[in-house]
């Protein structure tokens, strides 16, 4: 979909040529004088606009109007989730007509994070998946223009919302592909596709890399699969060399069967989304491919399938970590963090100004926070106050859990350094838990995002979070001046990942 930005009054936005005209009317006076904001603020008094966000009304043919069709749509204090809900209506309502061409406009001011959520709603509300399909049907809108009073004010705003519809769409994309065609190799090669924008690197290893580095943990969950596992390493090189990087990490299980400790039938299907950490940080990456923050930014996706054969490793099994711990895997189905643990260790090599592991690591989280906040673990107060502020900001919201030590006591195991799981009693913080165990050298934070990372029923499909959070994040950071911190010298940089230092991280 094409986003164009132009200042617009509304008066001027009804002689643009287009489908639909949308209108978001926030709760102030309706001041204008022209035909369709009168029509707008009678209808108001007169009840049938509510004051509420998301409240339409649908015009047809209304005078003096260039485009047949007219959604007035309420966005209530015209704050940015308001803007949202206002938007994902109006769309929804104006979708069903097949239209091609829409005009959005603002009655009142906006300011940037009001539009930047206008055009993130608006992709949204009108994505549809065709990849798998014989008969695709894609979106039938094609341009859609935002229009408001200062576009100048409002267009670095609107062009890094552009930039993150591309990426959450990404995400997406590679979310909702069915696991034949989303295999590791498959993701290797569109995390190489991203090499093409400026600035970004990419190198994925294989099977023989992945045992030089002894990457053992990792390695065990792959090894009951066909389907050779890959670990992804991508760069983004925004600011100088000497700039320390913010390290993502992605879970990119692309199908678990939860391997010997074997999940229910039901709904198994949807473990296809078990890659959606990893799905999370493509988008971003295509995000700042087109914003070009200034900042550093190394994206690490340890990437297999969890399968069952005779080599799948086994409930009791000891494996051992690129860190040296030792792991007693007492539940094969908690997979997530055991190629996590070995991709956190492979990031200290960059000597990291931040981590941040994104994972649709457990069910625990999905009945903590449900699928309205991601769930925020963080070793680093700044860091986790500055995920906050990004989730507010792009309404893609996280909730910081606790990961006080008490909660580690049930790792603890008789026949190895710790085990891979603990009790019911917990679970999400349980794992963040053993997730810190490798994240000593550096500020750290996890996201849990089993509840947010897709819907299921009769809107199953992936949402593309957390790559509104993230992007938000990452360019808050780079204009903030935090990314201008200097790493110390490094030892082994990602480049001798092949070869003679691969276990200097150790």
């Amino acid at each position: 979909m094409d986003f164009q930005l132009k200042t617009l009054t509304v008066a001027q936005a009804a002689a643009e040529k287009s489908d639909v005209l949308i209108v978001l009317a926030g709760s102030a006076p309706i001041a204008s004088k022209d035909p369709l904001s009168v029509l707008a603020a009678s209808a108001r008094k007169a009840g049938d606009l509510p004051d509420k966000a998301g409240k339409l009304l649908s015009l047809y043919r209304p005078e003096d109007v260039v485009a047949p069709r007219v959604v007035l749509a309420a966005i209530g204090d015209g704050k940015p989730a308001s803007v949202r809900t206002g938007v994902v209506a109006a769309v929804n309502a104006a979708k069903a007509q097949a239209p091609k061409r829409v005009t959005l406009v603002f009655a009142q001011p906006a300011d940037g994070a009001a539009v930047a959520c206008a055009v993130t709603a608006a992709a949204e509300a009108s994505y549809v998946y065709t990849t798998t399909k014989s008969k695709a049907e894609p979106r039938s809108i094609r341009q859609l223009t935002v229009g408001v009073a200062d576009a100048a004010a409002v267009a670095g705003a609107f062009d890094d919302a552009r930039a993150t519809v591309r990426g959450i769409e990404l995400a997406k994309e590679w979310g909702n592909r069915p696991a034949n065609h989303a295999t590791p190799t498959l993701l290797g090669e569109a995390a190489k596709e991203l090499a093409k924008l400026p600035n970004i690197k990419c190198e994925v290893l294989g099977p023989k890399e992945v045992e030089r580095l002894g990457m053992g943990s990792f390695a065990a969950v792959a090894q009951g699969s066909a389907e050779p596992l890959r670990f992804i390493v991508l760069r983004y090189q925004g600011a100088s060399k000497e700039q320390a990087p913010v390290v993502l990490v992605g879970k990119g299980i692309t199908f678990d069967t939860g391997g010997v400790s074997l999940k229910p039938a039901a709904e198994m299907d949807e473990m296809k989304f078990d890659m959606c950490g990893a799905a999370s940080v493509l988008g971003t990456f295509r995000a700042l491919g087109d914003i070009q923050p200034a900042i550093n930014v190394v994206g690490l996706i340890p990437s297999c399938e969890n399968m069952n054969d005779g080599r799948a490793v086994k409930p009791g099994d000891v494996v051992t970590s690129m860190s040296g711990q030792t792991i007693e895997v007492l539940n094969t189905d908690a997979e997530g963090r055991l190629i996590l643990c070995d991709a956190l260790t492979y990031a200290r090599r960059f000597e990291p100004a931040a981590v941040i592991d994104i994972a649709t690591l457990t069910g625990a989280c999905v009945i903590a926070l449900g699928g309205v906040r991601s769930g925020l673990f963080a070793s680093d107060d700044t860091l986790a106050a500055a995920l906050e502020a990004a989730g507010e900001a792009s309404q893609d919201r996280c909730w910081r859990m606790p990961l006080d030590d008490d909660y580690a006591e049930g790792l603890k195991s008789n026949f190895a350094d710790v085990a891979n799981i603990a009790g019911r009693a917990g679970g999400a913080i349980t794992a963040a838990k053993f997730l810190q165990r490798f994240t000593s050298d550096f500020p750290w934070a996890h996201l849990d995002i089993a509840g947010t990372a897709w819907k299921s029923g009769a809107a199953k499909g992936s949402t593309g979070r957390p790559v509104g959070l993230l992007v938000s994040y990452l360019t808050s950071r780079a204009g903030s001046g935090e990314a201008s911190g200097k790493a110390k010298p490094r030892k082994a940089r990602a480049t001798e990942a092949t070869g003679k230092k691969a276990r200097s991280a150790k």
